[in-house]
């Protein structure tokens, strides 16, 4: 009896768990490259290598789309632990020449094409960035470099398909003729067939919500908000003395903005570690006194990671001005209708402490003004002192001002008790 309890339970186990080593993973690249594409792939491959799958095949049929997102799964592709095969059905334009390039092997579909992947705007560096791309990308897979960065720069050209001023496409024959193609094939099992996979099991991948939520956050109109978001947080904690609110609000919008590559499954980027090595650098600044350095490299740092989170070029720099405006407009809103709003009467103190309350004004100490003392506290502007045997509350100047520095009273405005470094030739004189 026992032994047919643990057959059931091995057999249940079987149906259960999804059949993957010895099969072929089906990912296809539809319509524009962008997040979600990018993501869909990644995962992918990922789980094809946990899984012992036989292959990846990739099928393509796009007319381009996101740069960043396609070098994205160019760098993932050429990562790859199991061997992906591309099947270029109909085309594989731009952005889709890219992708297909950094495959194990390419075969096309009778009638389809490859190429024509000029960038826009077709700027001098745009061109020169790309052509490296393609160019290396087709040198890791032996493929033919010339060709593959004649898609980019049309000022080459590639006899006898396209002439100088002519942007390189190619069809499948073509493809197979100039050493970029492995091969035609009519369908899939052709393609499994002539890559020595003939008769394995295909499994296409279902879209996660992961996917979904990365090519989300992966829009740049969507990564602006985000950016505003975290301006206006910086903003409203400054007005509010650091109440703890904004500055929650402002970190949800930090993590969702530099961990969209995360949930897109190619990690944590270079702007991410860029932006928390800035924020480190404030917070060493609030707690060690020096000259600003570390103010300076964090505010340089935090700049720097939301600049390439928006794409590192000269449209990030539009994205963040539109995120400051947006930010600003919030924060006068903010300034203008918070005080009167059922939420602010339960963050701002109405009552005033006046005179007709019985409170008493502090008055003006004359007699403090010249008398010399100790700092007992650290000066980092404010702090306390004693003088004589009265300990009171004080500002400098604007120089930090260590414990046990001497100090004298230089002037009082109102309430507010001034002092400076006291200096010996003082007493000289």
């Amino acid at each position: 009896m026992k032994r047919y309890v643990c057959l059931c339970l091995f057999m249940i186990s079987c149906l259960l768990s999804p059949v993957c080593e010895g099969a072929v993973s089906l990912v296809q690249v539809q319509g524009e490259i962008n997040g979600v594409q990018a993501a869909k792939l990644s995962r992918a491959i990922e789980n094809a290598e946990a899984t012992g799958q036989e292959a990846v095949l990739l099928e393509i049929d796009t007319f381009g789309g996101q740069v960043d997102a396609a070098v994205r799964m160019r760098d993932r592709l050429l990562r790859s632990q199991v061997p992906v095969f591309c099947y270029v059905q109909p085309r594989a334009w731009s952005a889709g020449a890219l992708i297909a390039l950094a495959c194990d092997r390419i075969y096309m579909a009778p009638g389809s094409s490859i190429g024509a992947a000029e960038p826009i705007p077709a700027t001098e560096k745009n061109i020169a960035a790309l052509k490296a791309e393609f160019a290396a990308t087709a040198g890791q897979r032996n493929r033919n470099v010339q060709a593959a960065a004649a898609m980019v720069d049309k000022t080459m050209g590639y006899a006898p398909y396209a002439a100088p001023g002519q942007i390189l496409a190619l069809t499948s024959l073509q493809a197979k003729e100039a050493g970029l193609a492995d091969g035609v094939a009519d369908s899939r099992e052709e393609v499994l067939r002539l890559g020595g996979l003939a008769g394995s099991a295909v499994q296409q991948r279902q879209e996660q919500w992961q996917d979904g939520l990365a090519a989300f956050l992966a829009h740049p109109l969507v990564k602006s908000l985000l950016v505003a978001v975290l301006f206006l947080a910086v903003m409203t904690e400054i007005k509010t003395a650091g109440t703890g609110v904004a500055g929650l609000i402002g970190l949800g919008a930090a993590v969702l903005l530099f961990g969209e590559p995360w949930f897109g499954g190619s990690g944590l980027g270079l702007e991410t570690w860029l932006f928390a090595g800035g924020v480190l650098c404030m917070l060493i600044e609030m707690v060690v006194p020096g000259f600003g350095v570390f103010g300076v490299l964090g505010i340089a740092g935090i700049l720097g990671g939301v600049f390439l989170a928006l794409g590192g070029d000269g449209a990030a720099v539009g994205w963040m001005a539109l995120s400051l405006l947006i930010a600003s407009i919030l924060f006068w809103w903010l300034l203008k209708r918070l005080p009167s709003s059922p939420l602010g009467r339960h963050l701002i103190l109405e009552d005033a402490e006046t005179t007709a309350a019985g409170f008493m004004t502090q008055t003006v100490r004359q007699e403090l003004l010249g008398k010399t003392g100790t700092v007992v506290t650290p000066l980092r502007l404010a702090g306390t002192v004693r003088l004589e045997d009265e300990l009171l509350d004080v500002v400098s100047e604007g120089e930090y001002l260590p414990a046990g520095c001497k100090v004298v009273v230089s002037q009082l405005r109102g309430a507010t008790i001034v002092v400076r470094r006291y200096h010996e030739e003082e007493e000289e004189k």
